[in-house]
């Protein structure tokens, strides 16, 4: 089924001139544990959560768009309530909605071996006083408390590379090979939530560079990396026609954007979301992208 359609939508959006969705991202609250010096999506004074109906129009309207994947991102997505709903209760509505698939981001500072997503992504921003400086003392030692006791089988981490922490994606990579937990770890680069030209958390191009070519060969090595080797070469420089009208976004307020939210904040020249040059490769037909998202959005 899911191959059946991948197919036919691919060929509506590469020779037919479609514009489609196949991936949502659903922000359903801005609630979060958490306040991460990188990030613009949390609230502690008046978080908004949304309601189970509100989310229910939300899934519908974005598979009727053709989108057939979500991911539930917040704030942090495990805090989540509606009465005695939580985020199980979506992750079975976007499944009886038809979606094919559903993956969950968490911080990780509570347990979450009660998920029942298809995939699940840890915010892993460097290993010990790296991932602290960003989250926390002591979020590094909770994270990996949690992800050791979680017992899922397709849980990844994503680290933002930012000019702090971009010595340490090595010792970071290599943590997550050594860690059984994990299955694999994507990378993307700091991107500001609004235009900052002189933002300090901005690494600069030439070490951009530098860090996307060991990430490379670290992939043709063999690295547990979630990026395609076609999707990282087309980060080094930006220069290709964006296709990120392939994921829709909808915000914690309910804003309904049909392709990536930095376009909103004038962001695109300094875009660091790795996906950009993922989707630009399935475009391409690019055979390892083509694996790659297959194997990050498998069925279980």
């Amino acid at each position: 089924m899911m191959i059946f359609y991948l197919a036919s939508w691919f060929f509506q959006t590469r020779f037919l001139g479609k514009q489609k969705p196949l991936q949502t991202v659903l922000f359903i609250t801005d609630q979060c544990n958490l306040s991460c010096k990188h990030c613009s999506v949390f609230n502690h004074q008046n978080p908004t959560i949304k309601s189970y109906e509100q989310i229910r129009e939300e899934l519908q309207y974005s598979y009727d768009l053709g989108s057939r994947f979500v991911d539930f991102e917040g704030g942090e997505p495990t805090l989540w309530r509606d009465g005695d709903r939580n985020l199980n209760d979506l992750i079975d509505l976007a499944k009886e909605i038809g979606f094919f698939t559903s993956t969950v981001t968490t911080n990780a500072q509570r347990p979450f071996d009660w998920l029942k997503a298809n995939s699940i992504w840890v915010s892993m921003d460097g290993i010990h006083d790296y991932h602290d400086a960003v989250r926390g003392q002591g979020t590094f030692d909770k994270l990996i408390e949690n992800v050791k006791g979680s017992g899922h089988k397709a849980l990844s981490a994503n680290m933002v590379i930012d000019s702090n922490n971009y010595v340490n994606v090595a010792d970071t990579l290599e943590f997550v090979k050594q860690t059984p937990a994990f299955q694999s770890i994507a990378f993307n680069f700091y991107t500001p939530a609004f235009q900052k030209e002189k933002d300090p958390l901005i690494l600069d191009w030439d070490k951009r560079r530098e860090v996307i070519d060991y990430l490379i060969a670290q992939k043709k090595a063999g690295a547990p990396i979630m990026n395609s080797r076609s999707g990282l070469k087309k980060m080094k420089d930006l220069k290709f026609k964006k296709v990120c009208w392939m994921c829709n976004y909808i915000l914690p307020d309910g804003t309904r954007l049909n392709e990536c939210v930095g376009k909103s904040y004038n962001v695109c020249e300094q875009c660091g979301f790795c996906m950009a040059g993922e989707m630009r490769s399935v475009m391409n037909f690019c055979p390892d992208t083509l694996l790659s998202g297959l194997n990050l959005r498998h069925q279980n």
